[in-house]
């Protein structure tokens, strides 16, 4: 019953050791200029414009909490590995059934439901490397920064941002079964993922449009406000989990009644 998790786990072992070490690589990069950020701080906020502040949860520049809150966590957490879990999970369904694959697959006694759901279930590969890796990075790059930061703080960051990497992979799996060419379903996937994260940020530019970023997953999830002011938004984690289930229900529809 499990050995679609087992093969499917083995195989994205390979690419969440490359995508979780890239990100470290790039996350380190951040921190080396952190110091020299510190210092002009205050500039920096001033330069730049109030929608971009937004956009990427900028505050408390000159504190490790803020800087990690505001530039670390938005784009690798949110931005970059939001859009790597929809476009690996667009190729999901859709890369099989290119190939072929998924005849050989279901000519066993496997019904379309479980293979899907191991599929999925799969993803613990990259989350966990990804939440284990950086935190480690983090916890590393700060102490050789000399700076101290809240550990439990940083724990919670990680945990509550899983469910918005489940929803970005809800968004590539549901392509995935929808359109037949993986190229395609990819393609839509990350595209989708980048301008939902783009509308999170310019809606809150002007109070009359400020709703249309409640319907993004990224406003549900504010680095910022973990690590700064230790606010652990629960019911919003369990919102994403919720749209994750959801999506993770229609894709499972449809995969069972298209004809493959």
């Amino acid at each position: 019953m499990t050995a679609i998790l087992r093969n499917e786990s083995g195989k994205r072992i390979r690419g969440s050791l490359l995508l979780t070490g890239l990100l470290i690589i790039l996350s380190a990069f951040f921190l080396v200029v952190f110091p020299s950020i510190q210092e002009e701080a205050q500039l920096v906020e001033q330069a730049y414009p109030e929608y971009l502040l937004e956009l990427l949860g900028i505050e408390e520049l000159h504190t490790i909490e803020g800087f990690t809150g505001g530039y670390i966590f938005p784009f690798i957490w949110i931005l970059l590995a939001g859009i790597y879990f929809a476009y690996t999970s667009a190729g999901m369904i859709s890369g099989d059934i290119r190939t072929r694959r998924m005849d050989l697959t279901l000519s066993n006694p496997v019904s379309r439901e479980s293979v899907l759901l191991q599929k999925v279930a799969a993803l613990w590969v990259p989350l966990v490397a990804l939440s284990v890796g950086l935190l480690v990075m983090l916890l590393v790059g700060v102490s050789v920064l000399e700076e101290t930061i809240n550990l439990g703080a940083l724990v919670m960051v990680h945990l509550l941002g899983v469910p918005y990497l489940l929803v970005c992979a809800g968004i590539g799996i549901v392509f995935s079964v929808v359109l037949e060419r993986v190229e395609k379903a990819q393609a839509a996937a990350l595209v989708l993922v980048f301008l939902l994260w783009l509308v999170d940020g310019l809606s809150q530019m002007n109070p009359d449009f400020e709703w249309v970023g409640a319907l993004t997953p990224s406003r549900y999830y504010d680095p910022s406000a973990i690590l700064i002011h230790e606010e652990y938004a629960l019911l919003d984690a369990g919102l994403l989990l919720v749209i994750f289930f959801l999506l993770l229900g229609v894709a499972v529809f449809i995969f069972t009644r298209r004809d493959i």
